[in-house]
C-alpha cells in the first residue's frame, strides 16, 4: 500500500473539522512513542525553546551518571551512542537550529565532564568528532551574531 504525499495529507487536514483533527492526533499518538513525544514537545514544549533545553541538558546529565568510565569500551560505546541517539530525537522535535547546537554542545561538554576516556578509543573519538563536526556545520547557518557566541563555547570545548 503506498502512502499519501504530505501535500495530499495537508489538503486532506484541511478538510477536517476539529474534533475530527483531535480524534487522528490521539489515534496518532496510541501507535508510536515518537508521534507521542513530538505531540508533548508541539503541544507543551515549543512555546518555551530555552526551558526545553535546560530539561534535555538535565536529561543528558542524568543518563550520563549511569556510565562509568572504568567499563570496558563496549559497555562505554553502548550507552554513550544510546544518549546520543537520544539526544538527537530531541533536536529532531524542535527542528531548531539554536537547540541543535545547544544540545550537541552539552553532550560534548559532559563527555569530557564525566572524565569518559574517549580519546583512548577510535569509535569514542569519531562520535565526540562528528559531534563537533556536526555544530560547526550547522553555526555557519547561522546569524553573524549567534555565530561569535557559539564558536565562543565551541572553542572552549576544544
Amino acid at each position: 500500500m503506498k502512502s499519501a504525499t504530505i501535500q495530499e495529507l495537508k489538503n486532506e487536514l484541511l478538510h477536517k473539522n476539529q474534533k475530527q483533527l483531535v480524534d487522528i492526533c490521539l489515534r496518532l499518538s496510541k501507535f508510536k512513542k515518537e508521534n507521542k513525544e513530538l505531540l508533548t514537545y508541539v503541544l507543551f514544549e515549543s512555546d518555551n525553546e530555552q526551558a526545553y533545553i535546560n530539561k534535555v541538558k538535565e536529561y543528558i546529565d542524568a543518563e550520563f551518571t549511569y556510565v562509568d568510565g572504568r567499563t570496558n569500551f563496549y559497555v562505554l560505546k553502548k550507552n554513550i551512542r544510546k544518549i546520543l541517539r537520544l539526544t538527537k530525537m530531541q533536536i529532531k522535535y524542535s527542528n531548531s537550529k539554536i537547540v541543535e547546537i545547544e544540545l550537541l554542545l552539552h553532550f560534548c561538554e559532559s563527555l569530557k565532564k564525566w572524565e569518559i576516556p574517549f580519546a583512548k578509543n577510535l569509535v569514542l573519538q569519531n562520535i565526540y568528532d562528528n559531534q563537533l563536526k556536526k555544530v560547526e556545520k550547522t553555526l555557519a547557518t547561522l546569524h553573524e551574531d549567534l555565530q561569535y557566541d557559539y564558536s565562543r563555547k565551541l572553542a572552549a570545548i576544544m
